[in-house]
Parts: structure tokens; C-alpha cells; sequence
């Protein structure tokens, strides 16, 4: 895709305020209709309006220096702390758009960690750091794992890492996701209160943190019986402490049931819900479920997505790549890509052995790795933040 055509798509939105339909020729996404265009004061799907949406310029938040109980959060470096938190300010669903603080939409790129407790040794700030700088990402996603050795039998070594990532991202002024990436999260609902309640109460103040609440309910589950009331318990729990901040929900079939949560949302402000996809396994049909569900007026959050096959494995599909990043750009969706990973296997983007401290070269990316850090570097270009 020509870079010419990438600006004017992703930069026309921000030239026309409350303009919610960006115009990308994708042969297979449908046009946003009429009454799914938000602007910047109409109500979510829920009928909540957006807690702030400011027609003046975002101020950036000061660095914390001392607060007691909370941690010192500083600035990476003076250069480094310019990046998309200052740019947008918090983030808020108004309709089935994610814009910022002035209204405007607002779509993101970034990069998604694999399970926590598998690759704990790339969970740094400098890797975040890397990120940002080299891959132009304007958020990363924590993905704490839960079962399988992770938070479940070690809750203190786990959360210690995402709060690593957490505290990165907030010094080098990007969004991040704290993503409670568990497949059964409806069974351990006690747990994941206890942790999102930690959460909101440390980082809650900060407009760069994202809450998703479940990765990937299975196929085994449903949205009205499972999902949606385990999702009401955290949201009101983290909504106790943290009135703002967005949350993010899952849906059954690895979060891939967004057309059946459109019938029957969350009634709760500020409310997003993921839709995951690798591009080997996932083609138009999927895309067919998001457009039911953004016509209905549900905002998506595309947290993790691949360019392969869903079992991680399988070539690199760049056509459907292509096709879901025309789809993303059409509708301004965010997105961030599995996995911050050397895993051998083709969803990693470094090769198995690959510094832990970032400063990668091309040699060191996997096929994968090379294509999202062109699409990576592509969207913050467009966006103006290259």
C-alpha cells in the first residue's frame, strides 16, 4: 500500500472534527451508515455520554513524583515522553468510534505480549521503550496469564510483571492494556476482581491505562449465561475506584462473537469489546460479524490479531493481512499485534535467541516481525506521529 494513500486515509479524520467514516477502498468492508457515524457529544450504545470530551487542547498529565501507596512514574527521557497519551488525552466510546479527550477518532497500533508467565524475559521497559521508538507503537498490551502456571499459582510474580510493562508505558507516555489473558475467566471472577480493584486503585489516574477483562471465552460459553455476568461483576468493580478509564469485554468463540454482544451490550459507560483474528484463519466471515455489530453501534478494540494461523503456526498471510488492515482503516479501528515473543513459532516477531533488550535489526525479525513493523510504522505515519 502506498504511503500517500495511507495518510489521506488516517489523516483526513483529523482535519474534519467529529468526522467518524474514514473512506478506504476496501472491497469488502461496507460503509459506515449515517446513524453508526458518531459525533463528539452523542451517546454511546449504551445511552452513556462520554465522561470528558473536551473542545480544547489535551494538557499532558505532569509526571508523578510523590504520591503515597502509588508508584514514581518519570518520563523514560524528555523525548521519549512525547507520544499518543498526550496526543489524545483518555479515550472514550462515543457510538461505535474510540475517539480522544477533543472528540476526534482515534486509532492506535501497537503491539500485544505473549502469555506472561512464558515470556517474562522480554516484559521490560526497555522493550516498551524499543517500541515505541523504533516500531512507532502508540500502545502495548500486558497479557497476564492466568492458568497454566501463571497468576492463579503465582499472583505476586505475575502481577509484578505487567505492573513492569504498566509503568513503562506510562513513562513513555503510550496507552497500555492490562489484559487478563485467561480462556475461563467466568470461573475465577473472584480472582479477577481482586486483581482489576488492585489495578484501578494504582494506576486507575492515569489516562493511559485500558482494562481487558477477559482475552478469549471458548466456544463452550455463552454471552447472556456466562460472559456478560461475569464482565457486569468486574466492570462494576473496577468502576467502584476508576470511574473513566475504558474497559474492554470479550466475547465467546475467542472474542470473535461480537455480532450476539451487539443485541445485548453491557449498560455501563465507556465500554469497548475485543475482536481477535489471525489473517491464515480468518477471513471475510469474521469480518461480516464486525460489521453486523458496528452497524448496531458497538465499538471494537481489535486486541490482538495475527498474520497467521490462530494456533500461531502456518505461513504469513500477507493478501489477508492486507485486507483486515484496509477493513482497521476503514472503521478507525486500534489494534495490536501477537507477540512480543522468540518463541519459534510464526506469531513471534523476533527469532528464538533475539536480545531481550530491544535494539533489534532486521536480521533479528521474524517474517512476521518485518511486515507488522512496516504496517506499524505506516499507521503512526498517517497519523502524523512518525
Amino acid at each position: 500500500m502506498k504511503l500517500s494513500r495511507l495518510l489521506f486515509v488516517l489523516g483526513l479524520p483529523l482535519l474534519i472534527a467529529g468526522c467518524a467514516t474514514w473512506k478506504f477502498g476496501s472491497k469488502d468492508a461496507a460503509q459506515p451508515s449515517p446513524s453508526a457515524q458518531p459525533t463528539a457529544r452523542s451517546s454511546s450504545p449504551d445511552g452513556a455520554s462520554p465522561a470528558v470530551i473536551k473542545s480544547s487542547a489535551v494538557a499532558p498529565a505532569a509526571p508523578q513524583t510523590s504520591v503515597a501507596g502509588q508508584p514514581v512514574i518519570l518520563p523514560l527521557d524528555f523525548t521519549a515522553s512525547l507520544g499518543s497519551v498526550r496526543r489524545h488525552g483518555r479515550l472514550y466510546t462515543v457510538g461505535n468510534r474510540i475517539v480522544g479527550e477533543q472528540g476526534l477518532p482515534v486509532s492506535l497500533a501497537g503491539n500485544s505480549f505473549f502469555w506472561s508467565q512464558w515470556q517474562s524475559h522480554f516484559y521490560s521497559a526497555e522493550v516498551v521503550k524499543w517500541l515505541k521508538l523504533d516500531w512507532k507503537a502508540s500502545l502495548v498490551r500486558a497479557a497476564m496469564g492466568v492458568e497454566g502456571g501463571g497468576y492463579l499459582e503465582h499472583p505476586q510474580e505475575e502481577q509484578a510483571r505487567i505492573c513492569t510493562l504498566v509503568e513503562a508505558a506510562i513513562a513513555a507516555d503510550l496507552y497500555v492494556i492490562i489484559d487478563w489473558h485467561d480462556h475461563h475467566a467466568h470461573q475465577h471472577t473472584a480472582q479477577a476482581v481482586a486483581f482489576f480493584e488492585t489495578m484501578a486503585r494504582k494506576y486507575g489516574k492515569y489516562p493511559n491505562v485500558l482494562y481487558e477483562i477477559f482475552n478469549e471465552p471458548m466456544q463452550d460459553v455463552t454471552w447472556p449465561n456466562d460472559v456478560k455476568p461475569y464482565a457486569e461483576k468486574v466492570v462494576a468493580a473496577i468502576r467502584a475506584i476508576d470511574p473513566d478509564n475504558m474497559i474492554i469485554v470479550g466475547s465467546p468463540t475467542w472474542s470473535q462473537d461480537v455480532d450476539v454482544v451487539a443485541d445485548d451490550p453491557i449498560k455501563a459507560k465507556n465500554i469497548a469489546y475485543s475482536l481477535h483474528f489471525y489473517a491464515g484463519t480468518h477471513k471475510q466471515w469474521l469480518r461480516d460479524k464486525a460489521l453486523k455489530a458496528l452497524h448496531k453501534g458497538l465499538p471494537l478494540f481489535v486486541t490482538e490479531w495475527g498474520t497467521c494461523n490462530a494456533d500461531g503456526n502456518g505461513d504469513v498471510d500477507e493478501a489477508s493481512v492486507r485486507e483486515w488492515m484496509d477493513f482497521m482503516q476503514q472503521w478507525g479501528l486500534s489494534h495490536c499485534n501477537w507477540a512480543v515473543s522468540d518463541k519459534d513459532e510464526a506469531a513471534s516477531i523476533v527469532k528464538p535467541g533475539t536480545s531481550v533488550q530491544g535494539h533489534w535489526v532486521e536480521d533479528d525479525l521474524t517474517t512476521s516481525g518485518r511486515l507488522v513493523r512496516e504496517w506499524m510504522r505506516s499507521w503512526a505515519a498517517a497519523s502524523g506521529a512518525l
